[in-house]
């Protein structure tokens, strides 16, 4: 059996390879021998995602041809890439992409930082902000005024309350897509659905397409569910989905799931458009793939004039192909954990069987307060704060560090929470190691990543602005240099830094 999950034409690796920009060499330094380039090319596309981990590489005489070499020439490079770990052959297989032993994704970043460290550590790893207030106060208050008449019964809701069911089910309605209280189920969060969703569906052993990169907290769900990802590398930008890629994985693949973030994708930022989306639905039904379209930061919008796209499952009219995840943790507040699923009816009773096993239910006080604010106005007043905050957040943290890091890349994007930065070079992980020293705390590309990938990369969560941004940016900086030089950030200590 074939160790590779998808295949890269020999058009497309040159593609990819004459899009890598040639930096300038120093005086007196000479350029490195064709094959060197080439495999040196290569590898950099696996590291930044740009070419998935077990993807098949062309044949030499077939890459030769693309790229006017030599077949000695890619002979020589697949064997130096062979030697450092980055590609796997076997006869009759062909060549694939690997990532070398000895490297695994990095663990640290993203789970919430210490409250003790709170005073002069500046957290970038997490993507939340705080709870815009007085909107929480008041649909907690609102909630326990709802709550005598749910005291009086067990206060197991598997499938969830059905008042909420019902306000959720109304807002598809409301945005052109029919939709009954019986194909919603309320989650805790959007990773508990799309636990029970990957658990549904899934399997031990099962493929799940995804793309490349994606939001870390769920890849590490799926591999512990065992699940075998197939990574589907996202177009350059914030232009969003390669839907010829992900028409070839589902084709050849064939994984049972595949899993996107559509509204401002965590963590580029990219939006899909309609057609795109239009596409990769149909592309999904051909294979009889499972979609399941995670809508968690569909509200975010931060410019004024960005028109949103229909939602995924109005491609669906059917309810075959689709399901959909939303949530209230990133437009609202992390800490109120509502999530919820919209599927076909069937698909909802199977989910709500399952869950017999796993947390029986979703908290009743909570799942009142998101109900109070869907049925006052309170929800849209608050996404408005929020959108405002974030805005702002963006504009300060993409100026800071513009100013500080003029050799790190990115684009702006309109929405969502979350800025994808290429580190100049710089590896992600060291970038993360030292930004610890120097205190600021953030994400390497790799956890974005499946196996390794994105190590030119960090994340940068729209979670501060201000002085706060500044210093954060400073002290990306100094880590900067820390990993340049292989040296020290000079023994100075992080300052205690109070937002």
């Amino acid at each position: 059996m074939a160790q590779w999950t998808s295949a890269v034409g020999a058009a497309q690796l040159a593609r990819l390879l004459g899009s890598q920009q040639d930096r300038p060499a120093g005086p007196g330094t000479r350029r490195p021998p064709a094959y060197r380039a080439l495999a040196d090319g290569i590898r950099l596309l696996v590291l930044e995602g740009r070419v998935p981990v077990a993807a098949r590489l062309p044949a030499e005489r077939e890459l030769a041809l693309a790229l006017s070499v030599s077949r000695t020439t890619v002979a020589a490079a697949y064997e130096a890439l062979r030697g450092e770990g980055f590609l796997e052959s076997r006869r009759g297989a062909g060549s694939w992409t690997a990532v070398p032993a000895g490297n695994p994704v990095p663990a640290r970043g993203l789970e919430p930082l210490p409250p003790e460290a709170l005073g002069s550590m500046i957290d970038l790893g997490c993507a939340a902000l705080p709870a815009p207030e007085p909107w929480l106060t008041r649909a907690v208050q609102g909630a326990l005024e709802e709550l005598p008449p749910y005291a009086h019964t067990h206060g197991d809701y598997p499938a969830g309350l059905p008042a909420l069911r019902a306000m959720i089910a109304d807002r598809y309605t409301r945005r052109g897509i029919a939709t009954m209280p019986e194909q919603i189920m309320v989650t805790t969060g959007a990773m508990g659905a799309i636990d029970a969703i990957c658990h549904l569906f899934g399997g031990r052993g099962e493929r799940i397409a995804v793309e490349s990169p994606s939001y870390a907290n769920i890849l590490q769900l799926m591999r512990e569910a065992g699940a075998r990802l197939v990574p589907v590398a996202m177009a350059d930008g914030l232009t969003g989905w390669d839907l010829d890629r992900w028409r070839q994985v589902l084709r050849e693949a064939a994984p049972r799931i595949a899993y996107v973030v559509a509204d401002f994708h965590n963590p580029t930022g990219a939006l899909a458009d309609d057609d795109q989306r239009r596409r990769l639905v149909d592309a999904a039904r051909s294979a009889g793939t499972v979609l399941v379209a995670d809508e968690t930061m569909s509200e975010l919008w931060l410019d004024e004039d960005v028109e949103m796209p229909r939602p995924v499952c109005a491609f669906d009219p059917a309810g075959s192909t689709v399901v959909t995840v939303g949530s209230a943790s990133k437009a609202f507040w992390a800490g109120m954990r509502i999530g919820w699923v919209r599927a076909a009816p069937d698909v909802i009773r199977s989910l709500v069987a399952a869950r017999a096993y796993a947390d029986l239910g979703t908290p009743v006080l909570e799942q009142l307060a998101v109900n109070w604010l869907f049925g006052t106005g309170g929800w849209e007043e608050a996404v408005e704060l929020r959108r405002v905050q974030a805005r702002q957040n963006r504009d300060e943290l993409v100026s800071a560090v513009r100013r500080e890091l003029p050799g790190w890349e990115f684009e702006v994007p309109r929405g969502g929470l979350t800025l994808w930065v290429r580190t100049g070079g710089l590896s992600g992980s060291r970038l993360a190691e030292a930004g610890e020293r120097v205190g600021v705390r953030v994400p390497s590309g790799p956890r974005f990543g499946v196996d390794g990938a994105f190590e030119g990369y960090v994340r940068l969560p729209f979670t501060v602005g201000g002085a706060v941004a500044e210093e954060a940016a400073v002290r990306l900086a100094a880590a900067a240099r820390i990993v340049e030089t292989g040296g020290t950030s000079g023994g100075e200590a992080p300052r205690t830094f109070v937002a």
